[in-house]
């Protein structure tokens, strides 16, 4: 009997154990931190045998093969005694890819993946396919090929989860765009990053389809270092050579694939900005490579409604519109909101630094921030770059602060816009955590009106 071990025992986690059992294995799955009791309950449910708050190494080491949650760094001490022994590790991803024959769209990118994702998913669904919801968002992939049965599968991919696949195909792959992000675990070098991005093409055919934004450097410049055998569909603003996805003078969305032309009012999409535009033009390439009818793909464009935490309007108070975007963990998601914000807005800026540049904002922050205010444990890089870039800039090491600070600041008229380029963790548990106390606090300002 094969002996599969399970690292990390939360969403992608659990489902491998589970699908693991299914298929015959003997599963052990293992976590430094503390497994959550709803998680608890579906192994205990299911006869498998987990620890947490340890590794017992005796018991990993005798593994055949592990499955590694996205989340473990390939230098955390216990991976290195895996390598070592020469014990195969793969991703959630990979594993679940080998016991479904769905077909498989998979989102990857810095930013706008989410949204994507999402989108993608809603177009297929109302459509009437039978979609599954897989990987970042919605549940882990691998228990809804356990438990499940779907003809396809939208799944949102990060860079971590890119990492350990190597048999895994995507039919549809889909590539946002690629911005520094996380370069912490790349050894801050870009290249690592982009590699673990591009992994989303591996295993691609003549039959697959590589739909990408034309406009990013960082894209272009690797496509010329590659070869590629799937067949590319890039998007972009406008029309260039070989777009398949772009805005015409008369302002319609134009999409072509080899099935299917699609014609609409860009006024039509439910989703403003130019990012959002990215993000429709990705997931109607995508319904449109799927075969699915024109008129249920503008439907689904134009009736989305959009990704919590990520632009999300909260409220308007004595005239100073709120604005959640706490799901900007990285510096291009910040200027992706910036660029879609009025002059006279309010910043709120910080959290955990993963190696940012905040160059990319600079002009846009001179453009239209009048106030910067930090919130985090330790501000004094985002203190230091902006100092002498806006008019005012205020320290604060809480939310409440934050926003207390942002009250006092604005007049009628200005936009206050947590957007922190930073990931949560040193105040909070995850950015959903940090946008829910922003809106709440925004909620209790407005009861005291």
């Amino acid at each position: 009997m094969k002996r599969l071990v399970v690292l990390g025992g939360g969403e992608s986690g659990v489902g491998a154990a589970i699908l693991g059992k299914v298929k015959g294995m003997d599963v052990f799955l293992s976590d430094m931190g503390t497994i959550a009791p709803h998680y608890r309950k579906m192994l205990d449910d299911e006869g498998i045998a987990w620890e947490d708050n340890q590794h017992t190494e005796s018991r990993i080491l005798a593994a055949d093969e592990v499955v590694k949650s996205p989340g473990i760094p390939p230098t955390a001490p216990i991976m290195q005694r895996i390598a070592s022994k020469n014990i195969p590790v793969i991703s959630e991803i990979e594993f679940a890819g080998r016991y479904t024959d769905a077909k498989m769209v998979c989102i990857t990118g810095s930013n706008g993946k989410t949204t994507t994702t999402l989108l993608t998913y809603h177009i297929l669904k109302n459509a009437g396919i039978n979609v599954g919801l897989a990987g970042n968002v919605g549940k882990s992939l691998a228990l809804q090929v356990a438990r499940e049965h779907h003809d396809v599968y939208v799944i949102e991919l990060s860079s971590f989860q890119l990492e350990n696949m190597y048999s895994f195909k995507a039919n549809v792959a889909v590539l946002m765009n690629i911005t520094p992000d996380h370069l912490d675990r790349y050894d801050y070098e870009m290249q690592n990053y982009i590699n673990a991005k591009f992994r989303i093409i591996r295993n691609q055919t003549p039959e697959d389809a590589f739909i990408y934004w034309q406009d990013d450097p960082v894209i272009q410049a690797q496509l010329k270092q590659i070869e590629i055998e799937a067949q590319l569909f890039p998007f972009a603003e406008r029309e260039e050579e070989g777009t398949k996805a772009y805005i015409d003078a008369e302002n319609e969305l134009i999409i072509n694939s080899p099935s299917t032309s699609l014609k609409m009012p860009r006024a039509d999409l439910s989703l403003s900005g130019l990012h959002n535009l990215y993000n429709s033009m990705a997931a109607g390439l995508s319904a449109c490579i799927l075969d699915l009818k024109k008129e249920d793909i503008r439907r689904a464009l134009s009736d989305f409604e959009g990704v919590e935490h990520r632009l999300e309007y909260v409220d308007t108070i004595n005239g100073v519109k709120y604005i959640n975007d706490s799901k900007a963990t990285n510096v291009n998601s910040c200027w992706y909101a910036l660029e879609s914000v009025p002059a006279e807005t309010i910043l709120i800026l910080g959290g955990k630094d993963k190696g940012n540049d905040y160059t990319e904002i600079e002009q846009l922050v001179k453009d239209k921030v009048k106030a910067i205010v930090c919130m985090g444990k330790d501000n004094s890089k985002l203190l230091e770059f902006f100092k002498d870039k806006v008019n005012i800039i205020r320290d604060t090491h809480s939310l409440q602060d934050a926003v207390d600070a942002c009250a006092e600041i604005a007049n009628s008229g200005d936009t206050v816009l947590l957007s922190p380029c930073c990931a949560s963790f040193d105040l909070f548990k995850s950015y959903e955590d940090r946008g829910e106390q922003f809106k709440n606090a925004v909620k209790a300002m407005r009861k005291k009106i």
